[in-house]
C-alpha cells in the first residue's frame, strides 16, 4: 500500500478528488496538512474521514515538523492548492517526493505570489491563446521544480478569468490523481 499525505490551504477540491480517485486502490490518503485553520478542505477531510492537522508558520519552519505523525512512512508528498514554499530540510527529506500543481503552463505565470484568481486574472490581460497545469516537483524555489506533465486548454476572446478557472479544475481534475499514480509507480 502506498501512503500520500496531502498540503492544501484553501477549498480542498483537488485533494477530495485525489481522495476519490485512490479509494478502493492501493494507495492511501493518509493525512491532510494545511496551514490555514479556516481552510475549506478541514471540512472535506471531516466529511471524508480523513485525519487532518493544521500547522503554524512557525512549525514550519523548524525541521522538528518532520517528525510530525502523517510524514512518518509516506511515499508522497502531495501539495494541492498549498501556498507556502516548502523549506529545504523537507524537500532534502523527501528528494523528488514532493509534487505540486499549478494553475498555468509553467514557466509562465509562476513564480511567489502567482496562484488561484492572479494566475487566471494575468492569463486573460495578457490575451494568452492557451493555458494549462503544470504538475512538477518541488525544489527550493517556487514553480521552478522539474516538470513531469502539462496539459492544455484554449483561451477564447470572449473567456473571463472564471471561464479559465473553469477548463483549469477539468484539467487538474482529469489529470493529477493519474500523474500521482504515475509517480508513485514509476519510481518502483
Amino acid at each position: 500500500m502506498k501512503r500520500i499525505v496531502i498540503f492544501a490551504s484553501g477549498s480542498g477540491s483537488n485533494a477530495e478528488n485525489i481522495y476519490h480517485y485512490f479509494n478502493g486502490k492501493s494507495v492511501e490518503v493518509t493525512g491532510i496538512l494545511t496551514n490555514n485553520k479556516k481552510a475549506k478542505v478541514l471540512e472535506r477531510s471531516n466529511r471524508l474521514q480523513i485525519e487532518s492537522s493544521v500547522f503554524s508558520r512557525a512549525d514550519f519552519l523548524n525541521e522538528s515538523f518532520l517528525e510530525h505523525p502523517f510524514l512518518k512512512h509516506v511515499d508522497l508528498i502531495v501539495l494541492a492548492g498549498f501556498l507556502w514554499k516548502v523549506p529545504g530540510y523537507l524537500i532534502a527529506a523527501f528528494p523528488n517526493k514532493i509534487v505540486n500543481i499549478h494553475p498555468a503552463l509553467l514557466p509562465k505565470y509562476g513564480g511567489k505570489g502567482m496562484y488561484g484568481m492572479h494566475v487566471h486574472n494575468a492569463v486573460v490581460e495578457n490575451n494568452e491563446s492557451e493555458t494549462g497545469i503544470t504538475i512538477h516537483y518541488v525544489n527550493e524555489n517556487y514553480d521552478e521544480g522539474a516538470i513531469i506533465f502539462q496539459a492544455r486548454t484554449p483561451v477564447f476572446k470572449t473567456d473571463t478569468p472564471k471561464d479559465v478557472v473553469a477548463k483549469i479544475h477539468e484539467l487538474e481534475f482529469e489529470h493529477f490523481p493519474k500523474i500521482i499514480e504515475k509517480v508513485l509507480f514509476d519510481n518502483e
